[in-house]
């Protein structure tokens, strides 16, 4: 059986693992040289949709974006 004392470090530090890989992967983009950065940043862009669900049926999907509006 594992130990509960070894707890992952990002999570010592109140990160979810989720937050630690984007961080981990933006700092990693942010160190590659160009042209591939850019490319890299590039790719980061995600995009979703998001429906609400009102009474057991979804309502009309909204396309999401985690990038700020340009």
């Amino acid at each position: 059986m594992a130990s509960n004392a070894a707890v992952p470090f990002w999570r010592a530090a109140g990160m979810t693992y989720i937050t630690y890989s984007n961080l981990c992967a933006n700092l990693v983009r942010n160190c590659l040289k160009e042209p591939r950065r850019t490319e890299a940043l590039t790719r980061e862009k995600v995009h979703f949709s998001v429906s609400k669900w009102v009474d057991g049926k979804p309502e009309k999907p909204t396309i999401r974006s985690d990038t700020p509006e340009e």
